[in-house]
């Protein structure tokens, strides 16, 4: 996600929560094959690779952003080149808290999430049980499809 897609404070990142979301990951998925921050000293970004992805795809990443004022970004891209994203922050083109579908996640096909909790680790469950529900069968529709995961 591009700081362009924002149109409030998103707030700087929280380090905690991403330690607690990356946990969270290794614990549920299985498929994570490594887990590193974009700047070792002062990171913004969480970067999940996984060993498999949506489809056809043969590995895919999650890029990871959560902020100390409960703004997040999950941006999930894959080897295929498919990008989704769950996002909660201040913007101009849908609510607070949105989806940007597949296959390019722009910011004009914003929708409401579906996922309606705020907590770090509810989230991350909630991302992970989307991205599961979808891997498992096959079908991105599933994506932003059930009502207030987890």
């Amino acid at each position: 996600m591009s700081n362009d897609d924002r149109a409030g404070e998103f707030g700087p990142i929280y380090l905690p929560a991403l330690q607690r979301i990356r946990n969270l990951w290794l614990e549920l998925e299985p498929f994570v094959e490594a887990t590193s921050y974009d700047d070792i000293v002062a990171p913004t970004e969480l970067q999940i690779s996984l060993s498999d992805g949506l489809g056809d795809a043969e590995s895919a990443r999650l890029d990871i952003q959560w902020s100390e004022l409960g703004m997040y970004s999950f941006h999930y891209v894959d080897s295929d080149d498919v990008n989704w994203r769950f996002d909660r922050h201040p913007n101009t083109h849908s609510p607070g808290i949105h989806f940007h579908p597949p296959p390019e996640a722009t910011t004009t096909d914003a929708e409401p999430s579906c996922i309606e909790v705020t907590e770090v680790s509810l989230v991350t469950r909630a991302v992970h049980a989307m991205w599961r529900a979808a891997y498992e069968n096959d079908h991105v529709d599933q994506l932003n499809s059930v009502s207030n995961p987890p």
